[in-house]
């Protein structure tokens, strides 16, 4: 009889193997606590309503007591994220996090008169808050609330959309519970003739697995579970682009896609020339699935044979502290307080929570405070190469985040994901070079460039399609056009045939994949790791090929956190993504791995 292998419990795992978060919150009851303190604070907000005009000492007494507020709101909603991540299945941890939605909804209503009442100052009033000394510390603050006159409300209004805050997740809540708690993939056979679970979590690692009948087994069984619930999804991903529309448009935008822009103070010019420059290069791209179709010996290619390791068969294992360490030595590049830092919070500090268990929140993120340690969620296999790479994306999050925090106040401390996608890709291609210059033989070097080819592809190529099909269905709800199962499946299929080239057989199914994508419920957002991997192929090249002057506006990046807008942070780092030559140089290397791939083989 075949073995089963299946989650672990939360309770059985090994401590060690998990994250510590005493020094977030010592413990649940310690929450408890703080979630009061919290919530008594609320009503504090009331004292400066209509009286910003008093003067600079009284707004900046404001500002003062918002930042702490929510300072402290930081610590107690992500300790409540991460003990539900743990394990979404457990109801007292998604209850903290519902309390704390609750309480923050309540919060930012409270708060809503602020940036209203700024805006409504006379002109004369705001110039001499400006150069005012006790609002100095509020300064960039005050001149990134300005930006946003044309599109905020009176105090009313402002207060009524605050209010929503807790129903506009609605959507994105039922789709994150259905995929993570509810959804169940039953059991597939591996190559070695065992029965393993199959899950959001363990895909992936089907995915590369040497035996084309497993994968196609995993991947026709994983996606019968999204079409048996293609209704509901396509429901709940219709009602998240709806809300982002509605707000788009209450706010005065002319699109949401100018409504997501606007905050990082990104032209939309950014956006649809990373799309323009990754189709122009689209038949670069098919010619790498034609030589994958050709090297792993293939009459027709499917979506299951496009992440298996080339050469086809290479086993490669790292135990977490082999990873850990092969990470800090890729990073060496950056410095001993980088490295040694990282190497402390990847083992004795417990940043981690490491392994798979029943009921955990499935992929990887870093969830970082300004007060406690920049936490990392991972489902590690050792098997799987990719989740070496994932844990120094991760690692690269959690760093940027460690070292803002310690370089800015709290009010400029918290980094913009346009920039963050670039501190953590910067760290894949420093681990891509360190193993691509250990490789012993062609066979592995072509391995490795294998690996670096599918990179590329997962995060600029990939991205892009999804960021292209975020804004196609943002502007067919814009149009008053329906979200319906029949027309997502069908915008997203003439994607997948553009972007996989004509040889490609596109199974019925992979049209459900735009059901699955959990970022497409934080609207634009997959763009910004496009163009981050981008800047991050540049910037890593500048660090490796230069010296301490590259380095340290590399590090000054990291340190800058948001205090001058993201496409200034990275051009002081030495890229300018306002030109098409970053994403160019890309996919201009994307080409020259390919026809390397392809002379190896």
């Amino acid at each position: 009889m075949a073995k089963i292998h299946r989650l672990p419990s939360r309770s059985s795992l090994d401590p060690a193997d998990t994250w510590d978060l005493a020094p977030l919150c010592a413990s649940d009851a310690e929450w408890e606590k703080l979630y009061a303190r919290l919530n008594r604070q609320i009503p504090r907000f009331a004292r400066y309503r209509g009286r910003l005009g008093e003067g600079p000492q009284v707004l900046a007494e404001c500002l003062k007591f918002d930042a702490a507020f929510d300072r402290l709101a930081e610590r107690v909603g992500t300790y409540a994220h991460l003990r539900a991540a743990e394990d979404q299945t457990n109801s007292h941890c998604q209850a903290m996090v519902a309390r704390y939605q609750n309480l923050a909804t309540r919060a930012a209503e409270a708060a809503s008169f602020i940036r209203p009442e700024i805006l409504s100052l006379p002109k004369k009033t705001l110039d001499q808050y400006l150069t005012a000394r006790e609002l100095a510390p509020w300064r960039l603050v005050l001149k990134r609330i300005l930006r946003f006159k044309p599109h905020t409300l009176p105090a009313r209004e402002e207060a009524l959309l605050a209010m929503q805050g807790e129903m506009a997740q609605a959507a994105s809540h039922a789709f994150r519970q259905l995929l993570d708690a509810d959804m169940k993939f039953g059991l597939v056979k591996d190559e070695k003739g065992e029965l393993v679970e199959l899950s959001n979590a363990t895909f992936s690692k089907f995915m590369v697995s040497p035996e084309r009948s497993v994968r196609k087994a995993a991947f026709h069984q994983y996606y019968a579970q999204f079409a048996a619930h293609e209704h509901t999804l396509a429901a709940t991903l219709a009602g998240s682009v709806h809300k982002d529309v509605y707000y788009a448009r209450v706010r005065g935008y002319a699109s949401s896609l100018e409504a997501a822009l606007f905050p990082d103070n990104v032209p939309q010019t950014v956006y649809d020339n990373l799309i323009a420059q990754v189709r122009q290069h689209l038949p670069i791209v098919h010619r790498y699935y034609e030589v994958r179709r050709r090297k792993m010996k293939l009459r027709q290619i499917h979506h299951y044979d496009t992440y298996v390791p080339l050469p086809a068969g290479r086993q490669v294992r790292h135990t977490w502290d082999e990873a850990v360490n092969l990470i800090v030595d890729a990073l060496a590049p950056l410095g001993e307080e980088y490295c040694q830092t990282l190497r402390r919070g990847l083992t004795t500090d417990r940043w981690c929570d490491r392994y798979p268990n029943l009921g955990k929140h499935s992929g990887a993120f870093s969830s970082g405070t300004y007060d406690a340690p920049p936490y990392i969620l991972m489902n590690y296999h050792p098997e799987v190469l990719n989740d070496v790479f994932t844990l120094a994306h991760e690692a690269g999050h959690s760093m940027h985040t460690w070292y803002s925090a310690r370089h800015q106040p709290y009010p400029y401390y918290g980094y913009v994901i346009f920039v963050a996608e670039v501190a953590s890709t910067f760290n894949e291609e420093l681990l891509s070079h360190h193993l691509l210059k250990q490789a012993r033989d062609d066979r592995e070097r072509a391995y490795l460039i294998g690996r670096e080819i599918d990179d590329i592809r997962a995060t600029i190529i990939r991205q892009t399609m999804f960021a292209e099909f975020e804004k196609q269905i943002h502007a067919m709800a814009e149009a008053g056009e329906p979200l319906t199962v029949q027309s997502l499946r069908a915008t997203y299929r003439k994607l997948l045939e553009d972007y996989f080239g004509p040889q490609f057989v596109l199974d019925d199914e992979l049209s459900l994949e735009c059901l699955r994508i959990p970022h497409f419920y934080r609207a634009f957002y997959v763009y910004k790791y496009a163009t981050g991997l981008s800047a991050a192929i540049a910037l890593s090249q500048r660090v490796l090929h230069g010296g301490k002057q590259e380095l340290d506006a590399y590090l000054g990046f990291l340190k800058a956190g948001c205090s001058k807008d993201p496409l200034d942070l990275l051009r002081d780092a030495g890229v300018d993504m306002e030109t098409p030559q970053p994403v160019q140089t890309a996919l201009t290397y994307f080409g020259q791995l390919v026809d390397e791939l392809d002379m190896l083989l």
